[in-house]
């Protein structure tokens, strides 16, 4: 699919999935596309950790409890240091926000659909609960899943506002 044919029919699915597999060699695929977002000062500050086994992704779809997460047949957790890497500053979560989309799009790009999952994992310690569950070390956070699969009953981008209404060249209007 061509890159902007991708942006245009990426949307965030938060239905059932089918029982169709994601392989191994895709998910390693999307995680990869997630590698070589940009970083601050190429610092790497956040990891991944790929769930494929039932057992985990049930564990997750009970801490997170979503019916995205119940049929996933993968979740890719994105682990943040939060350590600072340039004058005292973390910028963990831009780095992973520049991941994270590589990913979405190279999970449309696949076939495949998603969404990215935040603010469940802000409360009542699911994210805490989830990275012990995956081994993360305590000084980590993890800061956001993507569960994946094919979709039940594939969406649409949902409409953006018009170019007009959202940029501006040389002054914001």
């Amino acid at each position: 699919m061509e890159l902007f044919e991708t942006i245009a029919k990426r949307y965030s699915y938060r239905g059932r999935f089918t029982d169709a597999p994601v392989p191994r060699e895709d998910l390693e695929r999307i995680v990869q596309a997630g590698i070589q977002a940009p970083s601050a000062k190429n610092e790497q500050v956040v990891t991944f950790v790929i769930v494929d086994d039932p057992a985990l992704l049930g564990q997750i779809a009970e801490i997170v409890d979503k019916p995205v997460c119940r049929s996933a047949k993968a979740i890719i957790a994105c682990v943040a240091d939060p350590r600072p890497v340039f004058s005292g500053i973390s910028f963990a979560v831009e780095d992973g926000a520049a991941a994270v989309e590589n990913m979405l799009l190279a999970i449309t790009a696949l076939g495949y659909s998603s969404v990215w999952l935040d603010g469940a994992l802000r409360s009542e310690d699911r994210a805490g609960r989830i990275g012990r569950l995956l081994g993360v070390p305590p000084d980590r956070t993890v800061r956001i899943l993507l569960p994946i699969g094919v979709a039940e009953q594939p969406g649409v981008q949902r409409e953006k506002l018009p170019f007009q209404r959202r940029a501006w060249f040389n002054r914001h209007e």
